[in-house]
């Protein structure tokens, strides 16, 4: 019963994230004056609709996304407050505003998360773990990790995750030392067994901490999301190029087991860590939310946004119906991709296996 309420609480902040997306839409459609005939949360037939003023308030059956429908926007009209109607640049703010909103709500849990710590993990090694096998090649303590195996470090977060990425245990990395930076080459990593009795990479040094005060707080913050921007453009670059495999891939079933993972892992310690956990686990949807939209797809934000740059170049709008037609197309495909993902997650929540094995 606990694990059916918590996935529940998972799938409405899931919702909370849509909800959050689509107001960016909404709120800056009626700053700019254009017609909001329907704000919807969901998608398929209606379960609940109210109407307040010109717009129509919408809750879906399915809780795989949601839409602002403004009038003109994927069709003429003669309504001087369409979509069409207000200027290429008024439709660029409304178009980013979404992502941009995934973004800014990102960044808000992130301080939340922040705000509780009494400082913060620089890329400064501070020690070694006894015996530490990273020290053995030329690592030293006071050295500022700067790239591992090319990629740029800024955080703890970037350390964390470009280890991870590992699939051997050596590794290629550039510190900063005295205000130089080093090459030190093939370094071997300390490993570990997991409880499958996998070998595993276990980091064998500490960091040192940064001293919390405003600045270093609002910079560190800013850091992380740029740390997770980046990881989820790296993420989704692996998924493309097939080093990650579709069953990598969650949709919003696959994103409420996450958040119930994250809370029962939470709840062994402490309310408070389990509150922690899901803030995290949604700091980073709110993220992949955010970037995925603003990517150049035909029906995302980004497809659309990529119409708009042509005619604020050109001076000149691509005729609505063949944009019209792309975004369609674009939205069956996303559709379809979305529906494979939920129904992957919840084979995966039953057998344990996704339809890719």
């Amino acid at each position: 019963m606990n694990t059916v309420l918590l996935i529940l609480i998972g799938i409405l902040l899931f919702l909370f994230l849509i909800v959050f997306h689509e107001f960016g839409h909404f709120i800056c459609a009626k700053l700019s004056g254009v017609k909001v005939n329907e704000f919807a949360i969901g998608m398929g037939p209606k379960l609940f609709k109210f109407q307040k003023g010109e717009t129509l308030y919408t809750l879906r059956v399915l809780s795989i996304g949601g839409f602002c429908a403004m009038e003109g926007e994927d069709e003429e009209s003669g309504n001087k407050r369409s979509f069409q109607n207000a200027s290429v640049y008024k439709r660029m703010i409304i178009v980013a505003a979404g992502g941009i909103m995934n973004i800014i709500l990102a960044f808000i849990f992130m301080m939340v998360i922040l705000a509780q710590q009494s400082s913060f993990a620089s890329t400064k090694i501070s020690k070694f773990s006894e015996n530490a096998v990273i020290s053995q090649y030329g690592i030293k303590e006071g050295d500022i990790i700067k790239k591992i195996d090319g990629y740029n470090i800024n955080t703890y977060t970037d350390i964390a995750f470009a280890l991870s990425m590992k699939k051997d245990f050596t590794a290629n990395f550039v510190v900063e030392r005295n205000g130089e930076n080093i090459e030190i080459n093939n370094v071997k990593l300390n490993t570990t067994k997991d409880k499958d009795g996998n070998e595993i990479i276990s980091r064998d040094f500490y960091v040192q901490p940064i001293k919390k005060d405003f600045g270093s707080f609002f910079r560190q913050t800013f850091l992380e999301i740029l740390a997770n921007t980046k990881l989820t453009y790296v993420s989704l670059w692996k998924l493309i190029t097939g080093e990650y495999g579709l069953n990598a891939v969650s949709g919003p079933v696959g994103m409420a087991v996450v958040v119930k993972d994250a809370a029962t892992t939470g709840l062994q310690q402490s309310f408070l860590s389990a509150v922690n956990n899901i803030i995290m686990i949604m700091m980073v949807i709110s993220i992949s939310l955010g970037v995925m939209n603003l990517l150049p797809f035909p029906a995302l934000d980004g497809g659309r946004l990529v119409f708009l740059l042509i005619e604020a170049i050109t001076k000149k709008p691509v005729p609505l119906k063949y944009e019209a037609l792309v975004h369609k197309i674009g939205f069956i495909l996303l559709i379809s991709f979305i529906l494979f993902i939920t129904i992957n997650d919840i084979l995966k929540l039953i057998t344990g296996k996704g339809l890719t094995g």
